[in-house]
């Protein structure tokens, strides 16, 4: 077992990683918190996915003009492009979510989610 660690430590890494920004997410009440857990999970997935697509003694996918490269000389591109998209796509539900964290704030004046579900319960109208 410790050989199997030893041997896949970015996907040990990227599983330990994966679960502080878990139980950061379950644990903190803080919204902004509960954000940055949720971003500490997708850089774990990132992490997991360029080392599952790395392979050692292979270069990167670019062809020059003069050829000669076999395929089996190459990395696979595909968890690299998965990667890209994925940090497009993070930075854009952190950007919407940390905007919907403000607009809770100033209608509720915390942010904690507890206190904001009490406080919906409690039979507040909708957004002002």
């Amino acid at each position: 077992m410790m050989k199997l660690i030893g041997v896949n430590h970015f996907e040990t890494a990227a599983i330990i990683i994966f679960g502080i920004g878990f139980m950061n997410m379950l644990l903190q009440d803080n919204l902004i918190k509960k954000f940055i857990g949720l971003n500490i999970m997708d850089t774990a997935i990132y992490l997991y996915l360029v080392a599952y697509g790395y392979v050692d003694e292979r270069v990167a996918p670019i062809v020059d003009a003069a050829g000669g490269a076999a395929m089996e000389d190459f990395i696979n591109p595909i968890p690299s492009g998965l990667v890209l998209t994925g940090i497009v796509v993070s930075v854009s539900v952190t950007a919407f979510s940390l905007a919907l964290v403000q607009r809770l704030y100033k209608k509720y004046g915390t942010l904690s989610f507890d206190e904001v579900l009490k406080r919906l319960r409690k039979g507040s109208d909708g957004w002002e």
